[in-house]
């Protein structure tokens, strides 16, 4: 048994990126334009869709001079790659009947579908970890981007409309003229074991009501105002099943852009004896699964008869294979 604590398997599959973000370049509008008329477009639909190729390891990205001539109003700018600059417009694009599941063993809340011309569209969740790092950093982000625009069209002070400015990465209010920023919420993910050895041989899973059946996951929560991470882990481990934690530390994060999370891990020790109290209407059940059972459902695909784990995907997945790995 090793000695040390587990980490995480390097970047988890929506941290990866290749693309640089530029700042300064976001308001360089003749620039903006000139990178325009030579970019890539990253479409995506309003649930959140985009079209792959390669089995979904890559974006099926469109040159911007398909979409428009010039550069739209709502635009956003993800990033330069060398000298090809990479960009997200939100599409309708005409699904035919029929929606297709998510290739190989991805989980997601929506499922694809094949537009008229034969491609697969499908969302962040179901195939993020099967990108390549350049194209899962262009959808993440273009995710999150797409999601503020489609919720954040009034002004948060006075209520009017707003319009997109610095290549979409800010808002101008049309009213007042109060400049807004995308936000992130910031949600802690804890994967609590029983202490025993170095990291425990137990660890606690928990399901929520509105999950297919069998599937379990690490607990988490949303980071309140004025509360650090490490009081938001005890917080929310105390009150979703009723224990409480201790040796937090920390792991790694990845954004989550549904809409607009940040996940930010921890792992933490609990007594297995101390008594479960799911809370009423949030946690299904919880229950301790042992590392050997994790092990086999990590080897059946992530799903056995009755345990299913979170979609690989999410950092969920990579705190508990690493764990298991142990």
């Amino acid at each position: 048994m090793t000695t040390h604590p587990f980490q995480l398997h390097g970047l988890p599959a929506l941290s990866r990126s290749t693309v640089q973000r530029d700042e300064l370049l976001r308001k360089d509008d003749r620039r903006l334009d000139e990178l325009w008329r030579t970019g890539q477009v990253v479409l995506v639909d309003r649930q959140g869709r985009t079209p792959v190729r390669d089995g979904a390891t890559g974006l099926a990205t469109r040159p911007t001079a398909t979409v428009a001539d010039e550069r739209p109003a709502d635009a956003v700018l993800l990033g330069l790659d060398g000298d090809t600059s990479y960009w997200a417009v939100t599409a309708e694009e005409p699904m035919r009947e029929g929606l297709i599941a998510p290739p190989g063993n991805s989980w997601g809340m929506a499922t694809g579908g094949v537009s008229q011309a034969g491609e697969e569209w499908h969302d962040l969740r179901a195939v993020g970890d099967l990108l390549d790092d350049t194209a899962a950093g262009l959808f993440t982000t273009a995710s999150g981007l797409t999601n503020w625009h489609g919720r954040a069209r009034h002004c948060a002070k006075c209520g009017a409309a707003v319009l997109p400015v610095a290549a979409g990465w800010a808002t101008h209010c049309t009213g007042c003229g109060r400049e807004e920023y995308p936000r992130t919420d910031p949600a802690v993910i804890c994967l609590v074991h029983d202490g025993a050895g170095v990291d425990g041989e137990n660890v606690l899973l928990a399901r929520q009501p509105i999950w297919p059946p069998h599937r379990y996951s690490v607990l988490a929560g949303f980071v309140e105002t004025g509360e650090s991470l490490e009081a938001c882990v005890e917080r929310e481990i105390a009150e979703e099943v009723g224990v409480p934690v201790s040796g937090i530390r920390y792991l790694g994060s990845q954004p989550w852009p549904f809409p607009r999370s940040i996940m930010i891990a921890f792992a933490a020790v609990a007594d297995p004896d101390h008594p479960l109290v799911p809370a009423d209407g949030e946690i299904e059940q919880a229950r301790w699964y042992s590392r050997a059972r994790v092990r086999e459902a990590v080897a059946a695909g992530g799903q056995l008869p009755d345990l299913i784990l979170p979609g690989p995907t999410s950092i969920a997945h990579q705190m508990l294979t690493a764990w298991a790995a142990a």
